[in-house]
Parts: structure tokens; C-alpha cells; sequence
């Protein structure tokens, strides 16, 4: 699976405590095996055009979308109730 990372997606990535961006590198390696593994929590979000969020912890999730049916875009990233404005 081909991942690509908008801007958005690596401005906010910066800006997360350590232990947040290296628990995401772990939850990444499991989404590029396989987007559905249970332990991403995948969810389609309602109302959304095909966008997806994934979550990193309880606390912190990715929001992503496949533009072609191997490559998909990480859209942002970030605490929960941020993101899901």
C-alpha cells in the first residue's frame, strides 16, 4: 500500500508529543499490511466521501482516503476532538 501525506496531515504530525507520533509509526506499519487489521479500529465516517479515520490511541486518530486503489492520502492527524470538526 502506497501512502501519501498532505500537508495538513504533516504540519499537525509535528506538532504531537513524541510518544504520539512513535505510537503512530507503529499503528502505520499494521495500516500498510493491512488497513482493516483490528487493532486500528478502522471506521468509515458518516456523512464524509469515503474518508476513514483510524485511531493511534484512545485519544488520538488519523483521518485518510484512498485516491487510487492502492494509494491512499492521510489527511490529518490529531486529538479526537479536534479532528472530527
Amino acid at each position: 500500500m502506497k501512502v501519501v501525506y498532505a500537508d495538513e496531515f504533516v504540519k499537525q504530525f509535528h506538532k504531537l508529543p513524541q510518544s504520539i507520533q512513535h505510537s503512530f509509526r507503529v499503528q502505520e506499519r499494521i495500516f500498510k499490511k493491512n488497513w482493516r487489521d483490528s487493532r486500528l479500529h478502522t471506521k468509515k465516517l458518516k456523512g464524509a466521501l469515503q474518508m476513514f479515520s483510524f485511531r493511534i490511541t484512545r485519544a488520538y486518530h488519523a483521518l485518510f482516503m484512498f485516491v487510487e486503489t492502492h494509494t491512499v492520502l492521510f489527511a490529518t492527524i490529531g486529538h479526537r476532538k479536534d479532528i472530527y470538526r
